[in-house]
């Protein structure tokens, strides 16, 4: 029977634990700049913000359609994004090439927090054979359906077919998802999370992607 991994991307695959607030901030920037806003230097720290809430609160009183503004927001941030992967800037991190031999016997899929253009980019990018990407959809629903909401990971396993497998991953609500739609789960140490607690319910605890091939030989 082939084994399904379902791996998060930030702290993962891509070096460190998520996307920078600069970048947010320069495609708030940009969106204001489409719709022709002219914030004020409060509105503007509002619309960098990474919560919906208050970037909406900021359209509303510059008379923005909040939804709009945050599609052209999430946009432009996954485009930046892919320039930093592209250039470098964003790192890769080095055992990732452990997947590919994984791939020889397992289904590897990449579900993320991240924005879903970022993730398929991503997948797209690296030299590994992904038979799905996931991430969120640049829609108010969307972010609020992050995990630990198991939205991202029941759509994935649906969309491959199968009902049982492990999640990777390296924040506490990676397991708390994984364990929410019924998957074992692979907490991976990073530089970021090397002292953090070990979540309680992780099934395996990894300190680089190419000890999964142990955990497979476990399964």
């Amino acid at each position: 029977m082939t084994e399904t991994i379902l791996l998060d991307m930030d702290g993962v695959v891509l070096e460190g634990p998520g996307t920078p607030q600069s970048v947010y901030d320069r495609a708030a920037d940009a969106a204001a700049a489409e719709l022709d806003l002219e914030p004020t230097d409060r509105q503007r720290r509002e619309l960098r913000s990474h919560g919906y809430e208050t970037v909406a609160s900021a359209c509303s009183a510059l008379g923005a359609d909040p939804r709009e503004f945050w599609r052209r927001k999430e946009d432009e941030a996954s485009r930046l994004a892919a320039e930093r992967i592209r250039s470098g800037e964003r790192g890769i991190y080095g055992d990732i090439a452990a997947l590919e031999s994984l791939a020889e016997r397992a289904t590897l899929a990449l579900v993320s927090n991240n924005r879903h253009e970022t993730a398929r980019f991503v997948a797209d990018f690296l030299s590994v054979p992904f038979a799905a990407a996931r991430g969120r959809p640049p829609t108010p629903e969307g972010f609020r359906r992050r995990k630990p909401d198991p939205h991202l990971l029941r759509e994935t396993l649906e969309e491959l077919r199968v009902e049982d497998g492990l999640y990777v991953g390296d924040r506490e609500t990676d397991v708390v998802a994984a364990e929410r739609v019924g998957l074992e789960s692979a907490y991976l140490r990073r530089s970021h999370n090397a002292n953090a607690a070990l979540p309680e319910g992780a099934t395996y605890e990894l300190e680089g992607l190419d000890e999964l091939l142990d955990v497979l030989e476990k399964r």
